[in-house]
């Protein structure tokens, strides 16, 4: 049997050869905040100088990686889809945990508590507000997603939420997202990223500079407590 041609014709072999080199899983790690990037940031932020980063760089962009789009004299790099940030969430629950070189927090507090998984929330926030719309029968747990129930439907519209819209998009509508801070599954695929933004023009949630956290303002906990009960412990 062919290598690369026993699995639908994907060649295997050629993407873990892209995706398991330590710089370019530093830059993926970097595009996780969600923020498009200019290669000099990647390679700052990857520890390399500018020219073994566009060497990396290309390597991303031809295994369909990472997408670049020109910006006056800048190129920003970002995800090529939210698939990819998906991957990335997935090899950080699965990847064993580096051996701690200091007794200080794996997991940095903020980042536990709230943050963006690409574009949906996480966190114990992300997985508080997942939790709640089942136990309110919005959303109904399926084998490797959520399904929106009538009644949720009529909520998610209220809110201000195009579920048609949602649907409407390339990507998995209701996404189980595995959470890697937690191994429990936030809401995640267009409806969790429509969401996420959905909060953000309410004003419940605001993200941090500079980071992937969440921040919720003092509106927020008080909707947040009314609609996600328990969703983010004061």
């Amino acid at each position: 049997m062919a290598a690369g041609n026993d699995l639908g014709g994907a060649d295997l072999e050629r993407f873990a050869k892209t995706i398991g080199d330590a710089t370019r899983i530093r830059m993926l790690q970097l595009l996780m905040e969600g923020r498009a990037l200019t290669a000099k940031e990647l390679a700052y932020g990857a520890g390399v100088e500018p020219a073994t980063a566009t060497a990396h760089l290309r390597r991303l962009l031809e295994g369909n990686l990472v997408a670049v789009a020109a910006q006056g004299r800048h190129k920003y790099f970002r995800f090529a889809s939210p698939r990819v940030a998906e991957l990335m969430e997935l090899l950080m629950v699965v990847a064993p945990q580096a051996a701690a070189r200091a007794p200080v927090p794996r997991i940095e507090e903020s980042l536990r508590r709230a943050r963006m998984c690409y574009d949906h929330l996480a966190g114990e926030l992300g997985i508080g507000i997942a939790d709640a719309l089942v136990k309110r029968g919005l959303l109904r747990r399926e084998d490797d997603a959520f399904a929106v129930t009538r009644r949720g439907a009529g909520w998610f519209g209220a809110l201000g939420i195009d579920l048609d819209a949602a649907r409407g998009l390339r990507r998995k509508f209701a996404a189980q997202c595995l959470d890697w801070s937690e191994r429990r599954d936030h809401l995640g695929g267009a409806l969790g990223a429509a969401l996420a933004e959905r909060l953000v023009d309410l004003g419940w949630i605001a993200r941090k500079r500079n980071s992937r956290a969440i921040a919720v303002t003092e509106a927020g906990r008080r909707q947040l407590a009314e609609h996600f009960p328990k969703s983010f412990a004061n």
